[in-house]
């Protein structure tokens, strides 16, 4: 039962993704993936400058630790010389107490010798911890400057992408129909290239009728009719049909 809830909550979940991947804008997922990008970078300079810090840190408690070595190994010699010197003037007391001294000195720069010895191991492992976080820090810099540079050509690809897909919902608008009650260009042009050629069969068959014949017969008359009235008007005035304008041609002498 356990298995089939985990597979189905691993289910919803893709599912979920998926749906939104579709929907989210990629340029803002590219944006997000940028600054996720910046603040892994920031991250691990932060754990790059400790290392280097504990480097530099374990250096300075060794040079500290050197310079206390030298100063014991200096006392520690003076006591001796001290030691001895009483013991030649016969003060075994003061050359009791000088070599209790140079002993205390050499039990101390033992102790400070074994530490050099161990600061000296923890700073060779901390300087190759400090070079593998430098080259890190270096190698990510590099990877950090190409993302970027990818981010401008992809944010152009993007915009040419949204541009051609918009001009190819265009295109398709043209020949696919838009909701219910939108028809497409084909249809609007098959319809109107039919009334056309309704309306010249048509016309073509009104010419073709009686009534038309009917109608170029009386016209003819009419035209007629208003010839025969037009010389008759102009039989009146004098004028003949030779003749243009109101005064006759003078007859010509042969």
């Amino acid at each position: 039962m356990l298995k089939l809830l985990k597979r189905s909550w691993q289910y919803v979940t893709a599912a979920l993704t998926g749906k939104f991947n579709e929907a989210a804008d990629p340029k803002v997922q590219l944006q997000q993936a940028i600054t996720e990008a910046q603040d892994q970078h920031r991250r691990l300079v932060e754990q790059a400058a400790n290392v280097i810090a504990n480097q530099k840190q374990t250096e300075m408690r060794l040079n500290r630790s050197m310079a206390e070595m030298e100063k014991l190994n200096g006392s520690a010699r003076q006591a001796v010389t001290m030691a001895e010197e009483a013991a030649g003037r016969g003060d075994t007391t003061k050359a009791a107490e000088y070599t209790q001294t140079a002993e205390a000195f050499a039990n101390r720069l033992i102790a400070t010798e074994r530490e050099v010895e161990s600061l000296k191991q923890m700073l060779l492992q901390s300087t190759q911890a400090a070079n593998q976080a430098k080259s890190a820090v270096n190698q990510n810099s590099m990877v950090m400057q190409k993302k970027l540079s990818e981010r401008q050509k992809l944010m152009g690809q993007l915009d040419q992408a949204k541009m051609q897909e918009q001009l190819n919902r265009a295109m398709s608008s043209l020949s696919e129909t838009v909701g219910q009650d939108v028809p497409t260009f084909d249809e609007v042009r098959d319809k109107i290239e039919s009334r056309y050629a309704k309306a010249l069969g048509t016309s073509e068959l009104a010419g073709q009728s009686v009534e038309a014949r009917m109608l170029e017969v009386e016209q003819h008359q009419i035209n007629n009719e208003a010839q025969a009235r037009l010389a008759e008007i102009k039989s009146q005035l004098g004028i003949t049909s030779g003749t243009s304008g109101s005064t006759d041609q003078a007859p010509t002498e042969g």
